[in-house]
């Protein structure tokens, strides 16, 4: 069974690394963004399916654009991996990916780096792991053998799923991981496709969803293995950060604004979040299960963010001891609130 995994796995990686090269070549030779008007810097980003960004709601409110930034949508995307392959092929400005994606991208020789965070793990906002209600999985030994669904490959879900099975001493490969995305998460595990689904923090309006159908439970939280920690970067190149440092700070600053305002004013937020996803065209009433971002306030990040996965990395063997630091993947230089 460990042999067809590491198999399956790595025909899975294959596939996944060829879709999302193409896709990054296509976007590549797509044509420039219309020209903005004169003192706005426009930074174009994938949106994520069922997930609203701080920044998008910084923009809803207008804050943005009065600081002279416009958000330029240029589609959706299945997740961080597939948004860092546009960033590195220069078809967006912004790209949002799990921690342990982004170090992999800056290991692997992209100049990068972090300029906030995306989503947290908190107590109250966090990534679920899911069985039916009748499953037999109960322990961490239950799933020996099990398929569970992650949105992508390398990225926060599947390195939570590492970190569990290790602190719990389980083979990496005695489990199998197959990507769904987050709209069809429901149906597969309900329809017994899948033994676990995992719905990351960004999801979470899936998760409600999951939840007040019944019939399921949860099975563990990312909470519980990694704590109180960023689980998603956003993060730019560091030759744009160094033309547009005024629109950086300002996309930033804005968004820890609107994720501080989204704290302290839930339920506007979620009518807020509600609007956005039925401008796009998606369920609009997928946001009343939304239970905020998770963040830490201001939006600040913590040498913890970083240093958590540089720890995990070293000891797999995929980073020399002290190749990175936590200055070399994030900072808080464009958050105006970690000057007060």
């Amino acid at each position: 069974m460990a042999h067809g995994f590491k198999n399956s796995l790595i025909h899975q990686l294959g596939l996944l690394i060829i879709g999302l090269t193409t896709a990054a070549s296509a976007c590549a030779a797509a044509p420039a963004p219309a020209a903005a008007p004169h003192g706005v810097t426009v930074i174009r980003y994938l949106r994520t399916s069922g997930t609203i960004d701080a920044s998008e709601i910084a923009a809803a409110k207008g804050w943005l654009q009065a600081d002279g930034v416009r958000l330029e949508s240029t589609g959706f995307s299945q997740g961080g991996p597939e948004n860092l392959f546009a960033l590195a092929a220069g078809s967006v400005d912004m790209a949002g990916a799990a921690n342990a994606a982004v170090l992999n991208a800056i290991s692997n020789g992209n100049d990068i780096i972090a300029v906030k965070p995306g989503f947290g793990v908190s107590p109250t906002a966090n990534s679920k792991f899911y069985v039916l209600a009748k499953s037999p999985i109960t322990k961490p030994s239950d799933l020996i053998g099990k398929t569970i669904a992650v949105n992508t490959l390398g990225a926060h879900l599947d390195y939570t799923v590492r970190e569990y099975l290790r602190i719990h001493n389980i083979a990496q490969n005695a489990v199998k991981l197959v990507v769904v995305p987050g709209p069809q998460l429901e149906q597969t595990l309900r329809s017994g496709q899948v033994d676990v689904a995992a719905v990351g923090e960004w999801q979470a309006v899936f998760a409600g969803k999951l939840e007040a159908d019944g019939g399921v439970r949860v099975l563990l939280d990312d909470y519980q293995v990694l704590g109180n920690i960023t689980l998603g970067y956003d993060v730019m190149r560091k030759s744009f950060v160094a033309a547009h440092a005024a629109a950086v700070r300002a996309f930033v600053s804005d968004s820890a604004r609107a994720a501080d305002w989204a704290t302290e004013h839930p339920d506007d937020a979620k009518k807020l979040i509600a609007q956005l996803l039925k401008e796009r065209g998606e369920n609009p009433t997928l946001a009343s299960y939304w239970p905020g971002f998770g963040l830490r306030q201001h939006a600040l990040m913590t040498d913890h963010d970083a240093q958590f996965w540089l720890d995990v990395f070293e000891r797999e063997g995929k980073l020399r001891k002290g190749q990175l630091s936590v200055s070399g993947v994030q900072t808080n230089q464009y958050n105006s609130y970690a000057q007060q």
